[in-house]
C-alpha cells in the first residue's frame, strides 16, 4: 500500500547540514558505510512502517482502509531524511499492520524499519528498541459509561477493566490493583477498538489506555453522549517513534528530522492538524498541546 509522503519545507541552510552529516556519496552509492537497517533500505529502495488500525489520531485508517495519523506523518519526514542518507529521494513505503502486543518484536526481529503508532517509550522497552525524540504526552485513564458513578479507579472495586494486551496501561491497572488491593477483574484484548467494544458490549465495566486514544475512540464512534474519560492518571506515558536498538546512523537520521520540522515550524501546524482541526475521517478531537510537549519541541529547535 502505497501513498504520497508529506514533504515538510527544508531551509537551505538546514539542507546543506543534511547533506554534511550524512555518509560520504561514494559510499551511498555502493551502499557501503551505511548501517544494516539503512543499507537493506537503500537495497529495496522501500521503508517499512507499521501502523496501527485503531489508535487515532495517532496512527488509523481512513475510510479507504488507508493508513493515516499524526505519527505516520512524522514518519514520513523520517522516510525523507532516510531518502536523503541513502541517496535515494524516491523511496518507497510498505505499510505493515502491527498490534499493540506484536510491535516491539516487530521491530527486533527487522519485520519492520520504523513503528508510528501510539508507543510509550520507557526505560524497560529501551532495553529493546531505541525511540524518537519525545512526540507526544498522555498517560492511563478510565472510560466508562456516562450514566456511571465511577469517578476513580478505587470506584471500580470487584468490578471488571478491560485493557489492550501488551500495552504500559496493562501494567499500570494491575500495579494499581495489587497496590489498593481493588480486586479487579482485569481482562484483555488485542487491540483498542476490540477493548473499546468490549465496554459497548457490557463485558467490561471500564476500558483503561492512554487519555488520548479514549477520546479519539469517543470521537470515532460519535459516542460522547454515551461515554466520558475520567479518574487520575494512572502512569505516564511519553510517545516516540520506534525503530532498532544500536543503530547510531538511524538514530542521526530520526534525531535530525525531528530537529529541521522543529526548526522549521513545522511541528506544532503538524500537531494541530490531528489534535485541533477537524480529522480526514470527519471526528475533531480539539485538544491543545500540552506545556510539556510545546518546550520539548523547543528544545529540538536549533535556530532559537
Amino acid at each position: 500500500m502505497h501513498r504520497p509522503r508529506w514533504r515538510p519545507i527544508r531551509a537551505e541552510g538546514l539542507m546543506l547540514l543534511a547533506c554534511l552529516l550524512a555518509a560520504p556519496a561514494s559510499a551511498q552509492t555502493a551502499g557501503e558505510g551505511l548501517s544494516p537497517t539503512l543499507a537493506n533500505i537503500k537495497a529495496t529502495h522501500t521503508v517499512r512502517i507499521g501502523y496501527r488500525e485503531s489508535s487515532p489520531p495517532f496512527s488509523f485508517l481512513d475510510h479507504s482502509n488507508r493508513p493515516i495519523g499524526y505519527s505516520l506523518e512524522l514518519c514520513d519526514a523520517i522516510v525523507e531524511e532516510i531518502g536523503v542518507e541513502v541517496d535515494d529521494a524516491n523511496l518507497k513505503v510498505d505499510y505493515v499492520k502491527v498490534t499493540s502486543d506484536d510491535r516491539i518484536p516487530a521491530v527486533v526481529d527487522n519485520k519492520i524499519d520504523l513503528e508510528c503508532g501510539s508507543t510509550t517509550a520507557n526505560s524497560e522497552r529501551a532495553k529493546q528498541v531505541a525511540f524518537s525524540p519525545l512526540m507526544f504526552v498522555a498517560g492511563t485513564k478510565l472510560m466508562v459509561p456516562k450514566a456511571s458513578g465511577v469517578t476513580q479507579i478505587a470506584d471500580l472495586k470487584g468490578k471488571t477493566v478491560v485493557v489492550t494486551k501488551g500495552t504500559t496501561n496493562e501494567q499500570a491497572i494491575n500495579n494499581v490493583n495489587a497496590k489498593q488491593q481493588l480486586g479487579l477483574n482485569v481482562v484483555t484484548s488485542p487491540d483498542h477498538e476490540q477493548s473499546y467494544q468490549m465496554l459497548v458490549d457490557g463485558k467490561a465495566d471500564a476500558f483503561a489506555t492512554d487519555d488520548i486514544l479514549l477520546y479519539g475512540l469517543i470521537a470515532r464512534h460519535k459516542s460522547q453522549d454515551k461515554y466520558r474519560v475520567t479518574g487520575d492518571y494512572l502512569s505516564y506515558d511519553p510517545y516516540g517513534i520506534m525503530y532498532r536498538k544500536g543503530d547510531k546512523q538511524m538514530k542521526d537520521v530520526v534525531e535530525r528530522a525531528f530537529r529541521k520540522l522543529a526548526s522549521n515550524r513545522d511541528i506544532v501546524p503538524l500537531y494541530n492538524k490531528w489534535f485541533i482541526a477537524r480529522l480526514p475521517t470527519g471526528e475533531k478531537l480539539n485538544v491543545a498541546i500540552s506545556p510539556q510537549l510545546e518546550e520539548a519541541f523547543k528544545v529540538l529547535d536549533e535556530s532559537e
